[in-house]
């Protein structure tokens, strides 16, 4: 094509292709019916197509038209982004990071005044959230994700892998009911993590229990906790025992504050990824903020091989 269509244009056929209504099309760009229409026929001239057609009542896009729309709504993805970036200072001093509240809470919330007293001048909002962030609506500039990678149309980095162990207060080991093996656990309340993060990987107690070859224990009973941190604050407050993700609990294995009655490590599929558009890469706060994070993740991992067990 000699020339793209009008942008207007282009905008016009997407709100009608999402919503297959030019009315609803026109009260989402604030127009009337007849000027989403116009924009239609303007679009269809200077392609030389059509780009709907009707059916009865029925609106339906044309079978180019449908396989033309997830292409022009990444573009206008794209466009919504680097007009972010027009409106924002070259080098924002203002860093915005999103993390999940367990990750956030038992993790990076602890390490960061380390990276302020490395970089004073650049401020850091740090927001807990539940919910993926999406960057194209929020103003994000980093996240921190648990899950199995593979995030489409965002820059990832694996930041460390995950695994999933046994935890409970020492005061445990010291009443009258012991901890020596799994079967011991008969005594104790479980406390279960079920923070939705839909790992399979990750073993619930009946799967641990049944791994160790414990049948006499019913491993749903117990308390049960939708954070991996309230899991942890659980079982150092003595509540129980915990299947703990080992990167949050390690703070409270190296103080002391909870221990590993077992020596049973479960790895998951699961990791902790920094995921930014790729856009954002080239922020220097964000390039220091990832670079900082991989020097914090290799202290985990090397801390988490001599972690007292």
């Amino acid at each position: 094509m000699a020339k793209l269509p009008p942008l207007n244009a282009l905008r016009a056929f997407e709100a009608v292709a999402r919503h297959l209504s030019f009315t609803k099309a026109s009260d989402e760009l604030h127009v009337t019916p007849g000027a989403v229409s116009q924009q239609i026929k303007t679009l269809e001239d200077a392609i030389g197509a059509k780009v709907f057609r009707r059916t009865g009542k029925a609106l339906l896009l044309t079978d180019n038209a449908q396989a033309a729309i997830p292409a022009l709504r990444d573009a206008f993805d794209r466009l919504d982004e680097a007009a972010r970036h027009l409106a924002a200072p070259g080098d924002a001093k203002r860093l915005n990071i999103s993390a999940a509240p367990s990750i956030a809470a038992k993790w990076l919330a602890p390490r960061l005044d380390r990276f302020q007293d490395l970089h004073p001048d650049i401020e850091v909002w740090m927001s807990a959230d539940m919910g993926l962030v999406d960057f194209s609506i929020d103003d994000v500039d980093l996240a921190i994700r648990y899950g199995p990678g593979g995030y489409d149309n965002l820059t990832e980095e694996r930041l460390m892998r995950e695994t999933i162990l046994p935890v409970c207060s020492p005061r445990l080991l010291e009443q009258e009911s012991p901890l020596a093996s799994p079967q011991d656990l008969f005594s104790h309340t479980l406390l279960h993590d079920g923070s939705p993060d839909r790992d399979d990987s990750a073993p619930t107690w009946p799967m641990w229990l049944k791994a160790a070859g414990v049948t006499s224990i019913d491993g749903r009973r117990g308390l049960k906790f939708n954070q991996s941190s309230l899991v942890i604050e659980a079982a150092v407050a003595g509540k129980g025992v915990a299947l703990a993700k080992s990167a949050l609990a390690m703070a409270d294995l190296e103080a002391g504050r909870l221990v590993q009655p077992f020596d049973v490590i479960t790895p998951s599929a699961f990791a902790y990824y920094v995921v930014h558009p790729p856009a954002k890469g080239r922020v220097k706060a964000v390039r220091l903020f990832k670079e900082w994070l991989n020097e914090e993740a290799a202290k985990t991992r090397r801390k988490s091989s001599s972690t007292p067990r």
